[in-house]
């Protein structure tokens, strides 16, 4: 699994689409689970997956922190699975933490949230590119 991390208008979605012309990308819906689609791809496939913030943004409206965990959790390992049996998967972030701390407590909490998912992501990927101006830079992790 990679990933490409950066802020709006970073230029990750470009970026992918150059470095993997014949993927097949799939944007998370809100309320929707991985399962939904990721059964029909075939092996060999580079599965792209956007849309995390508008998934996060309704997921905690409607589960709280620990339901919003377990299910990124779920897609997470759905998506590892499917990897160990031929599918690539590519998945695109946002940062959000280089801004303007927002006032209202759930602006906040999404930010929190989406800071836990992206260094969870990043766990578990082989490749983790932070890219700005649309340039890619890919991070390790520096031990």
């Amino acid at each position: 699994m990679q990933c490409f991390i950066g802020g709006a208008c970073s230029g990750r979605r470009e970026l992918v689409s150059k470095r993997f012309p014949a993927a097949h990308w799939e944007r998370l819906a809100p309320g929707q689970a991985v399962g939904a689609w990721l059964g029909d791809l075939p092996t060999g496939v580079i599965l792209v997956v956007t849309g995390w913030a508008d998934w996060l943004t309704t997921a905690l409206a409607e589960e709280g922190d620990d339901g919003v965990r377990q299910g990124w959790r779920a897609m997470l390992e759905a998506l590892a699975a499917r990897e160990t049996r031929g599918l690539e998967v590519v998945l695109i972030l946002d940062e959000m933490g280089r801004g303007i701390v927002p006032m209202a407590p759930e602006a906040r909490r999404l930010r929190d949230l989406n800071g836990w998912l992206v260094q969870e992501v990043a766990s578990r990927c082989s490749a983790v590119w932070y890219v700005r101006h649309g340039l890619a830079r890919r991070l390790d992790q520096g031990e």
